[in-house]
């Protein structure tokens, strides 16, 4: 890496070629796929360097053809992609999945990944200093799924030690079908999430994997972050501030501390914080809670929409914005994910996703979003 500025962020994981019908129906009835590229951490990356910070990917593909394109699609969109190892021995992943919802019935998902690559990662093979030199590193709970190599490599990470990144990063990001034990699984993701600065997690995540139904349950659950961003689907997010006691997380560009932007406690199926009198959301003893609302979304396909979120949040992390505004972020390149039918999608401009992020909080509950609203010339609709 000598010559070259270090990243603001490296995303470590696996990235597969992934198989997009094209047209709805069953995996079996499906004639023809469009080729694409997904994976939980390169989509994280691919978001942050379209949105004009260093990004790079860390991984394993096969020697193979997949893995030529793998490399070069993730490097086009600006991501350093010069930590990633070719395997001679093992194949690139791939997955076929249908367009329908992941959390839908019928929804379909092929992984052809069992010996990939990536699953050989681990403290041996994957160089200390290749992930730790940016000011972020991101982490998915996908990867501790991967190999008994892939844990020890992911718990390496997250361990308190000389030389960590000043913000470690942590997506649960649960995967039923990577699990053969449950149970097992909640009690990995749980203790990983508990070593990180910064936690995402779904609500709906979080009631699979430990039976939570409330946004407080939840932080008192994963009590170690300094930050934890429960999402809430169509719902919004509530970030929880535990203060500058908690973990090591710094925006880079302003000290830690206990945010008062305004917001309304969530309702639905996550539970409800109770509203302080300033209008944002307090949970004692878990931190300050904001929750932060939605837009609304023309939904063309939901995959990577977790994805883009964390990348909106890190963004506005890495440029030292408040809390809430990191949220609005997030979830603005959540809706450019959820607008294109792939898993991987260009943001706005900084310039656009900032003029909608600084609405007022009654523009930004009637703004909406549908496909192509990323473009300059797109008018968005705030009624």
């Amino acid at each position: 890496m000598t010559g070259t500025p270090p990243p603001d962020v490296v995303c470590l994981g696996e990235s597969m070629v992934t198989f997009l019908p094209t047209r709805p129906g069953r995996l079996a009835d499906v004639p023809s796929f469009d080729r694409g590229i997904g994976g939980a951490e390169s989509n994280v990356a691919c978001a942050l360097a379209a949105l004009g910070h260093r990004a790079r990917w860390v991984g394993r593909v096969g020697r193979d053809g997949f893995g030529d394109h793998l490399a070069e699609a993730i490097g086009a969109y600006g991501v350093d992609v010069s930590a990633v190892v070719r395997d001679p021995g093992r194949p690139t992943g791939v997955y076929f999945r249908t367009a329908t919802d992941r959390a839908g019935a019928a929804h379909e998902v092929a992984y052809y990944r069992a010996g990939s690559a990536a699953s050989a990662m681990g403290p041996a093979n994957v160089p200390y200093d290749t992930v730790t030199d940016g000011r972020i590193l991101h982490l998915t709970g996908i990867t501790p799924a991967l190999s008994a190599s892939c844990l020890d490599l992911v718990r390496g990470l997250l361990a308190r030690r000389p030389g960590r990144p000043p913000l470690v990063s942590f997506d649960v990001n649960f995967r039923p079908r990577l699990w053969d034990d449950r149970a097992e699984a909640g009690r990995v993701l749980r203790d990983l999430a508990r070593g990180a600065d910064l936690v995402f997690v779904g609500a709906d995540e979080a009631r699979e994997l430990w039976g939570l139904t409330s946004v407080g349950a939840i932080a008192e659950a994963l009590d170690g972050p300094r930050l934890l961003v429960v999402k809430l689907g169509r719902g919004g997010a509530v970030v929880f501030d535990r203060g500058p006691g908690r973990g090591s997380e710094r925006g880079p560009d302003r000290e830690p501390g206990v945010y008062d932007a305004t917001g309304t406690a969530p309702a639905g199926p996550a539970g409800a914080a109770p509203a302080g009198p300033d209008g944002t959301a307090a949970v004692d003893p878990f931190g300050t809670a904001l929750h932060v609302r939605a837009p609304r979304v023309d939904v063309v396909a939901p995959v990577g929409a977790g994805d883009a979120f964390a990348a909106g949040f890190l963004s506005g992390t890495l440029r030292g914005l408040d809390p809430k505004t990191r949220v609005r972020l997030g979830h603005l390149t959540a809706a450019a994910a959820l607008t294109v039918p792939g898993d991987v999608a260009v943001p706005a401009r900084r310039a656009r996703t900032d003029r909608l992020a600084a609405l007022d909080d009654r523009a930004w509950e009637r703004l909406r979003l549908g496909p192509g609203w990323t473009g300059d010339d797109q008018e968005v609709r705030t009624s």
